[in-house]
């Protein structure tokens, strides 16, 4: 059920699940259902190394009808960045638009301990898997030439291909396929921090951030942290 369109200056409050697995499971899906009675505007969680959000996430939008469920946050060394996009559009369908995207490097215990995958450069790392979520969102043919990723492999028998997932084709405000400013219509949530400009940059980075950091374009944020409650907007 699409929820109704952002007000500025409208005062809107979220829930901050954190981590499952606990033990205050059924307490935290009550909180979420009561959450979304009152009109709470979104229930967030999220994940390390126990719990992941998605699951979780799923789970408590299934059981709702109104908030908005976020990702605070799915961590970009668990996934590649295609998986990301893939996952994102499909929850946002099933969930009928609720779902918003936020997305941190972790730090070096869980990315190297836990995942594999070196800590080195974090912030290039994000800036090009950012770019490659919104290739794939945007539907487009992912060919993609980075530092840290590169598609497709240039020495062996894959193919660029674009994303088929139905939340891709169900929404057409997807960033670059209409209208960005739209938070309501994109998984990833591309909106100003203050204000629904008709104009939007042509790559606008996530909403969220942690409290308090800075952005790659004055006036937005992103996220950068490993787990972040709702900043205000």
């Amino acid at each position: 059920m699409p929820t109704t369109p952002v007000t500025p200056g409208r005062l809107r409050l979220g829930l901050n699940l954190g981590y499952w697995g606990q033990g205050g499971d059924a307490e935290n899906l009550a909180l979420a259902k009561e959450a979304d009675r009152l009109g709470y505007d979104s229930a967030w969680a999220a994940e390390a190394y126990g719990s992941d959000a998605v699951t979780i996430l799923t789970w408590v939008a299934a059981q709702t009808e109104r908030i908005d469920v976020g990702s605070a946050v799915l961590q970009i060394p668990a996934r590649t960045p295609a998986m990301t996009a893939m996952t994102a559009a499909t929850l946002d369908s099933l969930s009928g638009g609720r779902f918003r995207l936020g997305l941190g490097v972790s730090g070096p215990q869980v990315s190297e301990g836990w995942h594999g995958v070196r800590f080195g450069k974090p912030l290039g790392r994000t800036r090009e898997y950012l770019d490659v979520v919104r290739m794939a969102l945007r539907r487009e043919t992912v060919r993609y030439e980075g530092e840290h990723f590169t598609l497709p492999l240039p020495d062996g028998p894959g193919k660029a291909i674009a994303d088929r997932a139905p939340g891709a084709r169900a929404h057409p405000g997807l960033p670059g396929r209409g209208r960005p400013e739209e938070p309501r219509a994109s998984p990833a949530r591309w909106r100003t921090a203050g204000s629904r400009s008709s104009s939007a940059p042509s790559t606008p980075p996530c909403r969220w951030t942690r409290c308090g950091a800075g952005g790659l374009r004055p006036g937005w944020r992103w996220t950068t942290s490993t787990s972040c409650p709702p900043c205000p907007s």
